[in-house]
C-alpha cells in the first residue's frame, strides 16, 4: 500500500485525476486486492466528482466481500439515484451482500431491478439470486429462479443442490442430482460435498454410502473437502467404525479431518478415545477445541469441559462465542459461579461484542448459579432481546420462587408484542407452582391454548400436577392426569407422589406407586419417596414391604452428586464418598454432629425426619 499511495500522489501531482481509467484501476486494486485497503479505496472514490460504473462496481464488490457488506446498500441506492444503471457485474455483488446480511426484502428489490433493466436472465445474476434466496431460507424462490434458467451451468445446479442441502431436503437434492446426471452433466467437488452434507444432517446412511460408492466406482477425482465430508457423513450417521476406517486411509488430513473424527468419538461417548485423538492432533483451531468442549457439556461432563477450556487458554487459542456459550452452559449445569463470573469478566475485557445468544447464556448462568438479580440486571441492559431471552429470565425468576416477578415479566413480554411458546408457559406455570398461585396457574394453563394457540405438552401437565399437588388439590391433579391425551410419564407421577408426601395422602400415594412401578420399576429414589410417605404416616408394615421389594429386586437409592463452593474452589461429593483429601476430618465432624443430635433426642423424637435406605 505504501507504493500505491506513492503512485496516487504522482497521479495528483501530474494532474491525472481526470483519467478515469487510471483512477478506476487504483480504486479497483484498493477495494478488491488482498493487498489493498478498502478504506483508502473509499477515500479516493469520494474525491471523484463523477465516478463511472467501473468505479462503483469495484467499490460495491469490495464491500460485498468485506466485514461491512451492509455498506453496499447505500452505495447501490446512491448509484441508482444519480441515474447510473447497474449492469450484470453490479447486481451479483449487491446480491452477495444481501446474502451476507440475510436481507430478503432487499434481494427482492434487486431482483425487480434486474428484470426492469433487462438483465434478469443473465446466468451470473440468476446464480446470485439462487444463492441469496437460499441463504435467506426461501427455497421456493430459489427453485423458481432455477426453473427459469435456460442455460444452466454447473454453478446453477450446485447452487440449487446446495440450497436443498442447507435446508435439509435430502430427497429433493438427490432428485436434482439424478436429473443433472441424466443430462450428462458430471458433478464436481461442490456437488458431492453438498450431497454428503445433507446425508449427514438427515442421518441418511444409505444415500451417503451411495455417494461414496459413486465416487469409488466412477473414479471421480476428489479433494480433501470431499474426503472430510465422507468422514463426517459416516460419523453423523452413527457408523463410527466406517468413519475411522476411511480416516485412517486418507492420504492427507487437515484440522477439519481430525476434528470430524474426534467429534464423532465424543458424540458416541468414547471420551477416552476422543481425548487421545484430540491430543494427537498436529494442529488445533478454535473449532477443534469447541467440538471437544461442547461434546463434554452435552454429555454432562462439565468439569472435564472446564478443564479443557483452561488448557485451551493456556495454548493461547482465542475462544469465540461458541466456546463461551458452552462454558457458560457447563457452569450453569454444575452451579460453578466462580468460573461463570470469570468468563463474564473475560467477555467484558475482550473485543467480543456479545450476541443475543451469548447474553442469554450469561443470564441463564447467573440465574442457575444463584444471583438472579444479576441475571435480571443483564436482561434489562440487553439492547435487543429474543424469545429465548424472555424465557430464560422468566424461568430463572420462577426457579428462585419469585413467582410474582416472573408473571409480571411475562405480562411485560406480551405488551412488547413477543409471542410466547411452550417454553414460556413452562416457566410461567413453574412460577405459579413455586409461589402457590393456583388460580393464576389454572388461568394461564387455559389461555395458552385458547388464546395463544400453544398446545399442552407433557411438560405443562407436569407443571400443573405439581401446582395442584403443592396446593393440596390432589383429587383435581388425579383428574387432570386422567384426562391427558398422552400417557403420563414418571415425572408427572413423581410430582403427584411428592404432593402426597407433603399432604400425607397415603391412599393416592399407593395408587401412584403402582403406576411408577410399571414405568420405572428400578428407580431407587421413587421407592425411597414412597417409603418416607409410609414412615411419616407411621405405617411400618408398608415401610417393611417397600424395603423388601427393594431388596428382592436389588434396588438401591441413586447416589446424587452434590457441589459446594468454598473460598473460590468447587468441591464435589456423594454419599459415603471418601475420595476428598479431607474426608477423615469431614466424617469426624459428621459423627460429632450426629452424636449431638442423638444426645438431645432429635433423631428419635422428630417424626418429620425422612428415612434413608439404610434406615428403612
Amino acid at each position: 500500500m505504501a507504493e500505491l499511495k506513492h503512485l496516487h500522489a504522482q497521479i495528483i501531482v501530474n494532474g491525472l485525476l481526470q483519467e478515469n481509467l487510471t483512477v478506476g484501476k487504483l480504486i479497483a486494486f484498493c477495494a478488491i486486492s488482498d493487498a489493498g485497503n478498502l478504506s483508502y479505496a473509499r477515500l479516493v472514490f469520494d474525491q471523484i466528482a463523477e465516478p463511472n460504473r467501473f468505479m462503483w462496481n469495484s467499490l460495491i464488490r469490495g464491500y460485498s466481500k468485506s466485514n461491512f457488506p451492509r455498506e453496499v446498500f447505500p452505495l447501490y441506492h446512491r448509484m441508482r439515484g444519480l441515474g447510473l444503471s447497474p449492469n450484470e457485474f453490479t447486481l451479483p455483488f449487491v446480491l452477495k451482500a444481501c446474502a451476507s446480511e440475510l436481507a430478503y426484502r432487499e434481494s427482492l428489490l434487486i431482483h425487480a431491478d434486474a428484470i426492469k433493466l433487462g438483465i434478469g436472465s443473465q446466468v451470473c445474476v440468476q446464480n446470485a439470486l439462487l444463492s441469496v434466496y437460499t441463504a435467506c431460507g426461501s427455497i421456493e424462490s430459489s427453485r423458481s429462479v432455477f426453473d427459469d434458467i435456460v442455460d444452466r451451468t454447473l454453478v446453477s445446479w450446485n447452487s440449487m443442490i446446495g440450497g436443498y442441502s442447507k435446508m435439509g431436503f435430502c430427497k429433493e437434492a438427490f432428485s436434482l442430482f439424478q436429473e443433472m446426471r441424466d443430462l450428462g452433466l458430471e458433478p464436481d467437488e461442490f456437488t458431492l460435498v453438498s450431497l454428503l452434507s445433507v446425508c449427514a444432517q438427515t442421518e441418511n446412511f444409505d444415500l451417503g454410502r451411495y455417494v461414496h460408492f459413486y465416487i469409488e466406482i466412477t473414479g471421480t477425482s476428489i479433494d480433501l473437502f470431499v474426503r472430510n465430508a465422507i468422514v463426517d457423513m459416516y460419523a453423523k450417521c452413527g457408523h463410527l467404525h466406517l468413519a475411522q476406517k476411511y480416516f485412517d486411509r486418507m492420504p492427507d488430513r487437515n484440522v477439519v479431518s481430525w476434528t470430524s473424527i474426534v467429534s464423532a468419538c465424543a458424540r458416541n461417548g468414547l471420551f477416552d478415545q476422543a481425548q487421545k485423538m484430540f491430543d494427537q492432533m498436529p494442529t488445533k483451531n478454535v473449532v477443534s477445541w469447541n467440538s471437544m468442549i461442547s461434546c463434554y457439556v452435552q454429555h454432562g461432563k462439565c468439569r472435564e469441559a472446564l478443564d479443557l477450556f483452561t488448557q485451551m487458554l493456556n495454548s493461547r487459542v482465542e475462544p469465540d462465542e461458541v466456546t463461551l456459550v458452552s462454558i457458560l452452559a457447563a457452569c450453569s449445569q454444575i452451579g460453578d459461579l466462580i468460573t461463570g463470573k470469570e468468563t463474564h469478566i473475560y467477555i467484558s475485557n475482550s473485543s467480543i461484542t456479545p450476541s443475543i445468544a451469548l447474553c442469554n447464556s450469561l443470564i441463564d448462568m447467573y440465574a442457575k448459579c444463584g444471583p438472579v438479580d444479576t441475571a435480571l440486571d443483564l436482561f434489562n441492559q440487553m439492547p435487543e432481546k429474543n424469545l429465548v431471552s424472555w424465557n430464560v429470565m422468566i424461568g430463572g425468576l420462577a426457579m428462585h420462587g419469585r413467582g410474582l416477578d416472573a408473571v409480571k415479566l411475562f405480562e411485560k413480554m406480551l405488551k412488547n408484542g413477543v409471542a410466547p411458546d411452550g417454553f414460556t408457559f413452562v416457566g410461567v406455570l413453574n412460577a405459579c407452582s413455586h409461589s402457590g398461585f393456583v388460580d393464576m396457574g389454572r388461568y394461564y394453563f387455559d389461555i395458552m391454548t385458547h388464546v395463544y394457540g400453544v398446545p399442552h405438552e407433557i411438560e405443562h401437565y407436569a407443571c400443573m400436577v405439581d401446582l395442584l399437588g403443592r396446593g393440596g388439590h390432589l383429587e383435581e391433579a388425579v383428574k387432570l392426569i386422567g384426562g391427558m391425551p398422552v400417557r403420563p410419564d414418571v415425572v408427572i407421577w413423581g410430582a403427584l407422589l411428592g404432593a402426597c408426601r407433603i399432604h400425607g395422602n397415603v391412599e393416592i400415594g399407593k395408587q401412584v406407586l403402582k403406576q411408577i412401578l410399571e414405568l420405572e420399576p428400578h428407580s431407587g429414589g421413587l421407592h425411597v419417596l414412597i417409603s418416607n410417605i409410609y414412615s411419616e404416616a407411621q405405617r411400618w408394615g408398608d415401610v417393611k414391604n417397600v424395603r423388601k421389594l427393594m431388596k428382592d429386586n436389588g434396588i438401591k437409592k441413586d447416589k446424587a452428586l452434590s457441589v459446594i463452593e468454598i473460598d473460590g474452589h468447587v468441591h464435589e461429593f456423594m454419599v459415603e464418598d471418601k475420595s476428598h483429601e479431607n474426608s477423615s476430618n469431614i466424617y469426624s465432624m459428621i459423627y460429632q454432629l450426629t452424636n449431638h443430635l442423638r444426645s438431645i433426642g432429635y433423631l428419635s423424637n422428630n417424626p418429620g425426619v425422612p428415612l434413608d435406605v439404610n434406615e428403612i
